[in-house]
């Protein structure tokens, strides 16, 4: 894929869909293309963040591993990113990603994200707008499973 290619993927995404040209040109340039087959694991739960990756092709599941088993929490495909939570809170990844069919992703280094967010504040507040986003849609699914659960309940 040419570097122009890659760059209209990245703007496909809703974190950098707003974001300059050729902040994605670097974007793109310092990221890398990683395949996996059917069941490969992308990233562990627990692990250090260390990337982000946006899908250009195939599923991935995520899966939060608990006392009662693996459970999937949630799915994404192309034009999603996975793993940027733990790159942006420093913290350890709160779920597994796992490859629900073969996958090919953009791997974006914590280091590059972070060089790009520090050189255009433009990038930092679409990811934030796009975190709260996502903030928004899971909280407004946890009341409406709350709301199921007291009305069964009673």
């Amino acid at each position: 894929m040419l570097l122009n290619d890659e760059v209209q993927l990245l703007r496909k995404v809703p974190f950098f869909e707003r974001v300059d040209p050729c902040k994605l040109k670097l974007l793109a340039f310092a990221s890398q293309r990683v395949s996996y087959s059917r069941g490969d694991l992308v990233f562990e739960q627990g692990d250090g963040g260390d990337a982000a990756y946006i899908i250009i092709e195939g599923q991935v599941d995520l899966i939060a591993h608990s006392p009662a088993g693996d459970i999937k929490i949630g799915e994404a495909s192309c034009n999603s990113i996975i793993g940027e939570m733990a790159l942006l809170c420093d913290g350890p990844r709160t779920s597994s990603a796992r490859a629900a069919t073969d996958v090919e992703v953009l791997r974006i280094s914590k280091d590059c994200l972070s060089k790009v967010m520090a050189n255009n504040p433009r990038v930092s507040v679409e990811i934030s707008r796009a975190l709260a986003e996502r903030l928004r849609v899971a909280t407004s699914e946890l009341d409406s499973n709350r709301i199921r659960q007291a009305v069964f309940a009673e």
